[in-house]
């Protein structure tokens, strides 16, 4: 059974930083596609990054270019993603997630292309 589960979250002032985590289990991790997305209240679910865990591809919205880092630690099957120079429009519900069709070179931006989720952990910048 797919498990995803997140933490890190928290409140932090603009120009802060958080690490999330998302710790991984039941499948392999070098095989799919994992990818950090976030939801704020009333807007849409959107990627804020992809990891190809095989080669270690990444992608990022362009929001967070520059900002964040997505990474990944395949001896403990955890997916990370540094937050810095934080914006309140960074507030959000983050997710991690994962696609479970293998043999992808580049991940898809699209939520709805991700199998299994993560149940979510809160970020919220303040002013």
């Amino acid at each position: 059974q797919v498990k995803l589960v997140e933490s890190g979250g928290g409140s932090v002032q603009a120009g802060g930083s958080l690490r999330l985590s998302c710790a991984g289990s039941g499948f392999t991790w070098s095989s799919y596609c994992m990818g950090w997305f976030r939801q704020a209240p009333g807007r849409e679910r959107e990627r804020v990054a992809t990891i190809r865990t095989f080669y270690g591809f990444t992608n990022y919205a362009d929001s967070v270019k520059g900002r964040f880092s997505i990474s990944q630690d395949n001896t403990k099957n955890t997916l990370y993603l540094q937050m810095n120079s934080l914006k309140t429009e960074d507030t959000a519900m983050y997710y991690c997630a994962a696609d479970r069709r293998e043999g992808l070179t580049n991940c898809s931006p699209v939520s709805d292309a991700y199998d299994y989720w993560g149940q979510g952990t809160q970020v919220t910048v303040s002013s």
